[in-house]
């Protein structure tokens, strides 16, 4: 068996532990488990693999970037499943 292959009980293992995570600790396990599931997205790791580059970004540009940092503090976001989910995907 593959060592990266999910073993029988571990997906049981992972409800209890989730189970067991304190009410105060919730969202941050609820961001990691996000976090692994865009991970093993092949799009979404192409964008983070694109190499930075070093030039003065567009008035444009700027204003977008703007209105999706106000987006993201205004809780304006969707998860990657979310979009998968309503695109059907």
């Amino acid at each position: 068996m593959d060592s990266h292959t999910a073993k029988t009980g571990d997906r049981e293992q992972l409800v209890r532990l989730a189970q067991g995570v304190s009410d105060e600790e919730v969202l941050a396990a609820v961001h990691y488990l996000e976090y692994l599931t865009d991970r093993a997205d092949p799009y979404l790791q192409s964008l983070l693999c694109v190499p930075e580059v070093d030039h003065e970004l567009s008035e444009e540009c700027e204003r977008g970037l703007q209105e999706a940092w106000d987006d993201i503090r205004a809780d304006r976001v969707h998860s990657a499943e979310e979009v998968k989910r309503e695109l059907g995907l």
